[in-house]
């Protein structure tokens, strides 16, 4: 059995989840996501837990099974607190900013970056330095911040580019001196 799958996942007092079939719909403060599982994997509401089960023992059973739960429960936190990436942006003359909903970035090429955000999606932009993106779905949260990250990844010498908060990136020494 998945240790993963089998968990119950807690619905909060302020979300309602609408099982039609197959279909999930989970609506709270934040937002409403709907999502459309396998037909593998079977999914019930006890009181306010939700609990995802196998129809069979079948291998595909067994690959969807966590998954299927871990996404619904992603869809619980959702919309019922959000999710949010930090980006950090290094290097001298690299900045943000946010214009309307569109957020623009300086990244040292001839031109300025800029990102449309999809319906849900959020940038708030701190220092000039720091973006924040910011929604309740946390796969389409996720795609942006690594897009945004895909225009100047981090590069090893100067350390320059756009990374996550926290992410460690690995110094290499320059080319050697003449003697």
């Amino acid at each position: 059995m998945s240790r993963i799958g089998k968990r119950p996942i807690p619905i909060p007092s302020k979300v309602t989840v609408n099982i039609d079939g197959q279909a999930v719909n989970v609506k709270g403060p934040k937002g409403e996501l709907s999502r459309t599982l396998p037909a593998e994997v079977v999914i019930e509401q006890e009181g306010d837990t939700l609990l995802v089960k196998r129809r069979d023992e079948s291998r595909a059973a067994r690959e969807r099974h966590g998954l299927c739960r871990t996404l619904i429960a992603n869809m619980v936190e959702g919309v019922s607190q959000g999710f949010q990436k930090r980006l950090e942006i290094q290097g001298v003359g690299y900045r943000a900013q946010v214009q309307g909903r569109t957020l623009n970035l300086s990244l040292g090429f001839s031109h300025p970056v800029k990102f449309d955000p999809p319906p849900g999606i959020d940038f708030v932009v701190e220092n000039n330095t720091n973006v924040v993106i910011s929604g309740i779905d946390k796969e389409i949260v996720g795609n942006i911040a690594a897009s945004i990250r895909a225009t100047r990844p981090p590069e090893p010498y100067k350390g320059k580019g756009v990374r996550y908060a926290g992410e460690y990136v690995r110094r290499k020494a320059g080319k050697a001196g003449k003697k």
